[in-house]
């Protein structure tokens, strides 16, 4: 019976080996295929310019020999077309509407239909057509429309600001980074933040603002937020103060900060802006999981 019982316990221990190997096999299979899929292609991957505060992009469209100077504006709920842009390219103007904005309300068309580019990707097919010449005054260059949130919701869009790239991906590239819950919302993107220790509160999340933090006292109801078009363009003069803001994990105690009575745009306490977030290198907006991932760039 010995030998008996050693050759199969010597079978066994075969197949278990054959599992095993079978097993690190489909996982290194799968880490390679992971690891792809995270991994963006090329044509994924365009450079951007962080200058001023802001997050230009370079793009291109059938009617302009030079490329257009849009910015990338997490914070408006829709594209926008500058409207002397649309004129000039001889757009069809849509309907009338009225934009909420911050401090006040604009007139706007929509929609404005434009096929355009940022490198190899394609940018929303409908534009909100808003008079953008006070931004464009306040900036270096023309201002000839904004990337808004509606390029965000169906994506992972990863930022670098230190290498100023910009890239879509299929899935976070770095799970284990900060994180921080987004909501995707019809007038827009709100995050969780913490202000001087107090409890948890929504902002917008506003790559189309170059200072770092505006925190609202009171409070609006969140049910009013609409799908009416929503922007965040304003100059405003506010008393500044320094905040502790907790965005996760991480905690910055020294934030410049604009100080509010009014709520901008129905249930968010302020926005957060490039001021901010640039100081984190990376930030990943993950509409898809509702999550904001911060982590460190690899280039320093």
């Amino acid at each position: 019976m010995a030998p008996l019982i050693r050759a199969w316990t010597w079978h066994n221990v075969c197949v278990v080996n054959r599992v095993r190997f079978w097993l690190c096999a489909s996982l290194v299979l799968a880490s390679r295929l992971l690891q792809a899929e995270m991994t963006p292609s090329p044509e994924s991957v365009l450079s951007i310019q962080f200058r001023e505060g802001l997050l230009w992009v370079d793009v291109s469209a059938s009617q302009s020999k030079e490329p257009l100077h849009f910015l990338l504006d997490s914070g408006a709920s829709a594209s926008v077309v500058n409207l002397g842009t649309a004129r000039r390219f001889g757009l069809e103007l849509g309907p009338k509407v009225r934009v909420t904005a911050v401090a006040t309300t604009l007139t706007g068309y929509w929609p404005v239909r434009l096929s355009a580019k940022a490198s190899h990707l394609k940018l929303p097919g409908e534009y909100l057509a808003l008079d953008l010449s006070k931004r464009s005054g306040a900036c270096n260059r023309s201002v000839d429309g904004l990337i808004g949130a509606d390029f965000f919701r169906d994506r992972v869009v990863e930022i670098d600001y230190t290498a100023q790239t910009l890239r879509v991906l299929s899935a976070p590239f770095d799970t284990g980074a900060n994180s921080v819950p987004l909501e995707t919302r019809p007038c827009g993107f709100r995050v969780a933040v913490n202000v001087n220790g107090g409890k948890s509160q929504w902002v917008r999340l506003d790559t189309g603002c170059a200072t770092a933090f505006h925190w609202v006292t009171s409070k609006e109801r969140a049910d009013r937020c609409t799908s009416k078009p929503a922007v965040g363009l304003a100059e405003l003069s506010v008393p500044q103060t320094m905040t502790g803001v907790r965005l996760g994990k991480l905690y910055l105690d020294t934030v410049p900060t604009g100080l509010h009575r009014k709520a901008f745009f129905p249930g968010e306490s302020g926005l957060v802006g490039n001021g901010l977030l640039a100081n984190f290198g990376v930030v990943t907006i993950d509409a898809k999981a509702g999550r904001l991932f911060l982590r460190r760039s690899l280039v320093e």
